[in-house]
């Protein structure tokens, strides 16, 4: 255990990198060390400002990240006719005036959507206050199969119209939206905040079972009570909405972004660095904090953040990811950087999405003994269920990592490459690194901040 660094505030050095191209040098073999602060989660900002469109009088959301998925939400709305407005005196902090909301055209949508899947969450709310809603072709990180049916399943249940044209999806409510009961096949994080989303304002009470509840999802149903929503979540995920005539705006701090917090807690085991999280909270981060603490972590929690830097040597890990509250598959892919300079053998059962554990390959490039087994791996010890779609890897260590050329294929499998080619001795250059401004503000401008060594070169 390290003794306790500064933890004053970052510096705006390097902050005009931000905007420059997509190509990375990274000079590797220093840890990173000092602070950084997290805004408001990406998983709860957008849906927010979606949830913006239900409400008669004007919103306030804080703590918004200046992150790429909220400039394309940001645009979506503006499209609609909704006025988005910065606050001057208070960074992060976005006004929403929906009094002059319009239908949008398939092609508008589609132009400001770009790879979000964020439209397919505006039906609910353009139901309720056009009558209609649009949905061009979807995108998103390629890291496995989201299916949007459970989407259209529970619009359908509610009384909803679903026509598919050439253009994409058009969803119409002739004659009104019901209370539903709706069971969802798997906990889905988006199918849940769409019936959220949808029942607020439907007639009657909906019954939502197998529900995902994530803190993000809390926060959401927070945010809408204070709309006039009336919503109560029971035990074995049930979720139950009264339908309410009219919901007006509100004034919102967003929760704090734990896939984040844990990405940078990754960076600091993986380089042997020690970063102070500020905005980090424990109690959303539970599980994480116990898996961070096995694999040979340490931590210190403030009443502003949480501290982390390693406890000795790395250990290994055995993890399943699961849905809340269980450990997070957006936490997997950084902690497997640092998996694999622990003394031993990890293993990690990926048990949400079929492709995300593709990312380990450059990791194998850089020199990381990584074996994925497609059909996953069974076990006596396994406490999640397993399912058809699941894989894993077994991650023998330690390895030194050394310098390689790799472009980014996702935003967390980005974040990824970035702390491996940080923690490998050489230059590394990493591509396509726009992906990750998808859910981490100022990315470079941090990674600086704790004294990473590179340079923007293409």
């Amino acid at each position: 255990m390290k003794p306790l660094l500064s933890v004053k505030g970052e510096t705006p050095a390097g902050e005009k990198k931000e905007a420059s191209g997509d190509v990375l040098a990274i000079r590797g073999g220093r840890p990173l060390t000092g602070r950084v602060e997290v805004k408001g989660a990406k998983n709860l900002a957008t849906k927010a400002m979606v949830a913006a469109l239900l409400g008669e009088t004007p919103s306030t959301l804080r703590d918004v990240p200046d992150i790429s998925d909220v400039q394309v939400v940001r645009s979506l709305l503006e499209v609609h006719g909704v006025t988005v407005n910065d606050d001057a005196n208070d960074e992060g902090t976005l006004h929403f005036d929906t009094s002059g909301a319009v239908s949008a055209h398939f092609e508008a949508i589609d132009a400001h959507a770009g790879a979000s899947r964020i439209p397919i969450l505006f039906c609910g709310p353009l139901l309720h206050l056009l009558g209609e809603a649009l949905i061009p072709d979807l995108g998103g990180c390629r890291i496995g199969d989201r299916p949007i049916n459970f989407h259209m399943d529970a619009l359908r249940a509610f009384g909803a119209v679903v026509d598919k044209t050439y253009e994409g999806i058009r969803i119409t409510a002739p004659n009104g939206l019901t209370g539903a009961s709706i069971e969802l096949p798997y906990p889905s994080v988006g199918a849940t905040e769409q019936v959220l989303l949808t029942a607020v304002r439907a007639k009657g009470i909906t019954e939502l079972r197998n529900a995902a509840i994530e803190p993000e999802i809390m926060d959401l149903i927070a945010l809408l009570q204070k709309m006039g929503a009336i919503i109560s979540y029971e035990p074995n995920r049930v979720i139950l909405i009264e339908g309410v005539d009219s919901l007006r705006g509100y004034d919102h701090r967003c929760i704090f972004d734990r896939n984040e917090a844990a990405s940078w807690a990754c960076a600091a085991l993986a380089t042997d660095g020690d970063i102070f999280v500020g905005g980090a909270k424990q109690q959303e981060m539970l599980t994480f904090l116990n898996v961070f603490r096995k694999a040979g972590g340490w931590f210190d929690v403030h009443e502003d953040g949480i501290r982390f830097c390693r406890d000795g040597d790395i250990k290994p890990v055995v993890v399943e990811t699961d849905v809340h509250p269980g450990f997070m598959t957006d936490w997997q892919q950084p902690l497997i950087v640092a998996l694999t300079q622990a003394h031993g053998t990890s293993i990690v059962h990926e048990t949400v999405y079929e492709n995300r554990l593709g990312f380990t390959q450059a990791l194998v490039q850089m020199g990381a003994d990584i074996v994925v087994h497609p059909q996953g791996i069974a076990s006596p010890d396994r406490r999640v269920p397993r399912r058809a779609l699941e894989q894993a890897a077994v991650i023998n260590g330690p390895t030194p990592l050394h310098a390689a050329d790799v472009e980014v294929p996702d935003l967390r499998g980005g974040y990824s490459y970035v702390i491996a080619a940080l923690a490998a001795e050489g230059e590394s250059v990493v591509r396509n690194v726009g992906i990750i401004r998808r859910g981490y503000e100022k990315f470079l401008t941090k990674l600086e901040t704790l004294g990473a060594d590179f340079d923007v070169i293409g």
